[in-house]
Parts: structure tokens; sequence; C-alpha cells
């Protein structure tokens, strides 16, 4: 029985670069970073606490990786507030928070372009 999601694969340009990005704009742990060899690690971060990382892989390793996508959604418990410290940390959103029948969402990109939501 599968019990839980443990990585997610996002497909970089810059693993140091990216890294940066999740921990310090956005607030993630890094939760491993092992070499793979030359132009790679294996680099996992997180949200505190979580069970789920993401494997910020690096392209040059990955054949084919312009047709995979990210589509992840973060929770979070405040969104209002998540948005305003990611902002403030100069993390690119499409719009400020919007709200809909199932709930608040806001949309944002890393430093390679992907995007991201977040939901409240």
């Amino acid at each position: 029985m599968i019990t839980k999601i443990a990585t997610a694969a996002v497909y970089v340009e810059d693993q140091q670069k990216a890294k940066t990005f999740w921990v310090e704009k956005v607030g993630f742990d890094l939760i491993r970073e092992t070499p793979m060899g030359p132009g790679g690690a294996w680099l996992e971060v997180a949200p505190k606490r979580a069970q789920t990382a993401l494997v910020l892989y690096p392209r040059a390793m990955m054949k084919g990786w312009e047709n995979m996508k990210p589509s992840i959604v973060f929770e979070c418990d405040d969104i209002n507030a998540t948005y305003e410290r990611m902002k403030n940390n100069g993390v690119k959103f499409e719009g400020e928070p919007k709200t809909m029948e199932w709930g608040t969402f806001a949309q944002f990109y890393d430093e390679d372009g992907n995007m991201y939501v977040l939901k409240g």
C-alpha cells in the first residue's frame, strides 16, 4: 500500500540558484544535497515538517526535461501572510490572491519560470 508521495521533481537549469530560491525566498528547509557526479546533486527541499519534498533536478542530466512541467499546489494556513512574506522575499506572483468558491489561491513562479499554486 502506498502511504505518501516521497518526492516530486522540478527540472532546473542551476541547482544552487534553485536551492537559494526555495530555501531563502520561499522558506523551505534543505533536506538533502548529495553529489550525483559531475554537474549535479540529489537536492531535496521541503516545507518544515513535511513528508513530501521537491527534488531540484538538473536539466542537463534529464533527457526530455522540456516536456516535464511541474503542476504542484502548496497548501498553507494563512495564504495572505504567506503571499506577503514570499512577495517581500522577491518571489514573482501572477497577481494577488484570488478567492473562489473552493478556496483562495495565488500563482507564483520559480527562477526557471515554472508556475506553482498557493492554496489557502
